[in-house]
């Protein structure tokens, strides 16, 4: 989400994903596939303007490069764009600060941010708790660095909730965003030891 060392300031926004895959050419494909898609495109480029502008009138300069580039975890492709910056009062704004400036981020909650959090307090139907949320540190010096909890669980004995979702644009395929989001699942499967198959 956001991170400050002294005037320097970094986010960098993953937005756009899909599923990797075990098959060397299959996975190739995804991540060439995720990276040509109009639509996976325009979902990143909502994220990063958002932050850029919201980051500019604390910056005295800001930039990204012109595109995404590819990030990989284990299990996704994610479009990624790292944004730096230079504040113009480092000693005045903490990662703290920033982190409340940006979040959420267009990934999380949609645009234009009130009205999309409106719908969906509306319509989502549960609470996310502390999915989606920010959780980071900021030292005595305002230095710091915040994340958005995604791909996450909640414990309970031996039962456990797990959280992750899909960034929802103008032409989004609903199967294809089950998919993804099935996809991104998978970090936390694994982790509690569980196979996708056996769910």
């Amino acid at each position: 989400l956001a991170s400050k060392r002294g005037p320097a300031v970094f986010s960098h926004p993953l937005a756009g994903s899909a599923r990797r895959s075990t098959d060397v050419v299959q996975d190739e494909a995804a991540a060439q596939s995720l990276l040509a898609s109009d639509k996976d495109r325009r979902e990143h480029a909502l994220v990063v303007e958002a932050i850029m502008d919201l980051l500019a009138p604390y910056c005295s300069d800001l930039r990204a490069p012109p595109g995404p580039a590819l990030v990989s975890t284990r299990t996704m492709w994610h479009l990624g764009t790292r944004i730096e910056g230079r504040l113009h009062r480092p000693d005045e704004t903490s990662a703290a600060e920033l982190a409340a400036l940006l979040h959420p981020t267009p990934a999380v909650c949609g645009a234009p941010r009130d009205r999309a959090a409106e719908m969906i307090h509306a319509l989502e139907g549960y609470d996310r708790g502390f999915y989606a949320g920010a959780v980071g540190w900021t030292n005595a010096f305002g230095d710091g660095a915040w994340y958005v909890s995604l791909r996450c669980a909640e414990t309970c004995g031996d039962q456990a909730r797990l959280y992750a979702g899909a960034g929802i644009v103008e032409g989004s395929d609903p199967a294809a965003e089950a998919d993804e989001t099935s996809g991104k699942f998978q970090a936390v499967l694994r982790a509690l030891g569980v196979d996708e198959a056996s769910v």
